[in-house]
């Protein structure tokens, strides 16, 4: 059959033809392209391609190309040897990518390699590679996690950090030495590493890095994750500042309305929430959607039936209709 991709209007044959013989720039594109397969046959094709494409000569087709095996690899066997082989490439992109695509498939191969990368690889390398070992087997990670908090490079720290957290949340067991390992990191000298150490803290129910976190608040990259991390330590007072703060972001600020209606009355909280319902952005309505799906009551009511009759809520009906539904259950409860 013929395949048209939707975003690039090309057919999978001339995204095959282009990806063997076109200029650089068409072969990265034909490389994403193939990327979005969704036949099964089309599919098998497009990966023997794209596995080609990894001694491509350009770094950009050889990037494009892991990035689209590790997407098709949900759906079907990927061979792993030549993903594993571009770890060691003089291109960041494409050993990045690689190492991402190999986290991605959860590759057993790839254990040993990323764990020889976060050791000793290049840091933008450490610091993908921290994330996809623990997606690849998370308990086998974790020594390797926690060695890697002693790394040089912050950011590498603070990826590692995360790890160390998520990993410790689903198994209890590493809990203990998850939480010492941590906290010895919550004074590092960089601040995003700092931040990243505070939120896996929080992600283990530890408040120690409470402080760390109310003070991102203002900041725009990390406004949400830090509200996110306060709303799971249930931090009422910081939450009340990020409501409160001029340089919330709206999404962060919505967020926080939800996270301290769910912790008692609080008729700021609850105004903030229905005023969110009207924003100008349709995802912060949604976010606010959400919220109210959670943890709405009868007095939201009107303002769902405003936004169900807007203009503002026109796409908006599946999660109007839900969150309905969500208060309607707990008052019958």
């Amino acid at each position: 059959m013929s395949f048209l991709f939707p975003s690039q209007t090309i057919t999978f044959d001339a995204a095959l033809r282009d990806l063997a013989s076109g200029s650089p720039k068409a072969r990265a594109s034909a490389a994403r392209a193939l990327g979005e397969v969704d036949d099964d046959t089309e599919r098998r094709r497009a990966i023997d391609a794209l596995v080609r494409a990894l001694d491509d000569d350009k770094p950009e087709v050889r990037s494009a190309a892991c990035a689209s095996l590790g997407t098709l690899g949900e759906h079907a066997k990927v061979p792993i040897a030549g993903l594993i082989k571009r770890l060691d490439d003089g291109a960041p992109p494409v050993r990045q990518n690689a190492a991402i695509a190999l986290g991605t498939l959860r590759a057993a191969e790839g254990f040993e390699p990323l764990a020889s990368a976060l050791r000793s690889g290049p840091a933008d390398l450490r610091f993908q590679a921290a994330t996809s070992l623990a997606e690849i087997d998370a308990l086998r990670a974790f020594e390797h996690e926690v060695a890697a908090l002693a790394d040089r490079d912050a950011q590498v720290v603070g990826a590692a950090a995360l790890s160390v957290g998520a990993i410790a949340a689903v198994h209890g067991e590493r809990k203990d030495a998850a939480l010492a390992a941590l906290a010895a990191k919550l004074d590092h000298d960089d601040r995003g590493a700092r931040f990243e150490v505070a939120y896996a803290l929080a992600e283990l129910g530890d408040a120690r890095g409470t402080k760390i976190l109310a003070d991102a608040i203002p900041d725009a990259e990390r406004s949400w994750d830090a509200v996110t991390a306060l709303g799971r330590l249930r931090a009422e007072p910081e939450l009340m500042t990020a409501l409160a703060h001029k340089k919330t972001t709206d999404e962060a600020r919505t967020l926080a309305a939800g996270r301290l209606v769910a912790l008692g009355e609080s008729p700021k909280a609850r105004k903030a929430l229905t005023d969110a319902l009207m924003h100008r952005k349709v995802h912060v309505r949604g976010i606010a959607l959400e919220q109210l799906a959670e943890v709405g009551g009868a007095w939201a009511r009107p303002a769902l039936d405003k936004l169900a009759k807007s203009i503002k809520g026109s796409e908006l009906g599946e999660p109007i209709g839900t969150a309905l539904r969500a208060i309607a259950e707990r008052e019958g409860a």
